[in-house]
């Protein structure tokens, strides 16, 4: 055999080889693309359709995805929605999936869905902002208003405290975990003085205000003694809207409450006692009570989730170390604020 036949021959092979993986690269693009239009078809087939009774607007009736979590499809409907961690709806926490914005969103969807006979509002949390928090308490009020019959029963995690016990008030039926830590009746408001170390440092503050209350709780100055006669008096009456919705919704008297609501924390067996719950027990126990005040034998019993497109998938922060760390530091860094929150 010549050299100039073995130098032909490779170049075929060549020729042939880098056509072979032109097509092998065309269909590896083309199964890609139809995986997909697969997959965007199978996304946007799986949000139901419901029976709202009328046309609601986005927000009362978000778009979320549906999923059967337990009980057979044809027993009577309830939802589960998770709460957890810090209660603010600030949208920036909106990488937690089960974080009040999401919530305060499945219970305005699951009012709005006729099917929707009840909720187990899973909550672990130790509280958060006192507006948020009264937001939540009123979409679960507004929830059993829409529709006669329908019921609420709360199941409390590690911590159901302060704003957490406050939404918690608004169901029918308080069940705690034999672990639970839950209470913390009151309201706190926090700031810093760093007047000493400004001064240390060469710091100066310049504020330029409209009134003497205007830089309230500057973090440069010593608090003036009226100032925190004012600030008192705006969290006593905080505090006594909390107060009077424990008396109203756990029908106990003032007298029986107000020893309890000096901001400590009970356990379950401690709020089994003074009734600031109903019940000790589990997830499986949560379902049954509710089947119970709905007068039937099994619930079918379904959860939501926020439907993200695929993008989101490779934008969400990893859950972490990093992640709590910017929670920590957007806690701290903000204004000071009214909260119903257990702040050990």
């Amino acid at each position: 055999m010549t050299e100039t036949q073995v130098e032909t021959r490779e170049t075929g092979k060549n020729k042939g080889c880098g056509l072979g993986c032109m097509l092998l690269l065309g269909i590896v693009l083309g199964a890609g693309l139809i995986l997909t239009v697969v997959l965007c078809v199978v996304l946007a087939s799986g949000m139901t359709t419901f029976k709202t009774g009328g046309d609601p607007g986005s927000d009362e009736f978000p778009q979320l995805d549906e999923t059967l979590s337990s009980g057979k499809k044809d027993n009577t409907k309830v939802v589960r929605i998770p709460l957890r961690g810090m209660i603010t709806l600030n949208s920036e926490s909106s990488w937690n999936t089960a974080n009040a914005v999401t919530a305060l969103r499945s219970i305005r969807r699951a009012t709005h869905d006729e099917e929707v006979e009840g909720i187990i509002l899973d909550i672990d949390s130790g509280g958060g902002g006192i507006t948020a928090s009264d937001i939540l308490y009123n979409a679960v009020k507004e929830f059993k208003e829409k529709k006669k019959g329908r019921v609420v029963v709360t199941l409390m995690g590690d911590v159901a405290a302060s704003g957490a016990y406050y939404i918690a008030l608004a169901s029918d039926f308080i069940i705690a975990h034999p672990t639970t830590v839950t209470g913390s009746i009151g309201v706190i408001m926090q700031s810093y003085n760093i007047k000493e170390l400004a001064q240390k440092i060469g710091v100066q503050d310049v504020t330029i205000k409209s009134g003497d209350n205007k830089d309230l709780l500057n973090p440069f100055h010593d608090i003036d003694p009226a100032q925190e006669k004012l600030m008192k008096a705006i969290i006593l009456q905080m505090y006594d809207r909390f107060l009077k919705l424990v008396v109203e919704n756990r029908k106990l008297a003032k007298e029986k409450v107000m020893p309890l609501a000096d901001g400590r924390v009970l356990t379950a067996q401690d709020a089994l006692e003074n009734k600031l719950i109903d019940a000790i027990g589990y997830a499986a126990d949560a379902q049954k009570k509710i089947a119970s005040l709905l007068d039937v034998d099994d619930v079918s019993v379904y959860r939501y989730t926020e439907p993200s497109p695929l993008i989101d998938l490779f934008g969400q922060p990893a859950i972490g170390f990093s992640t709590e760390l910017r929670r920590i530091l957007g806690e701290a860094s903000d204004s000071p604020r009214l909260l119903y929150r257990w702040n050990p």
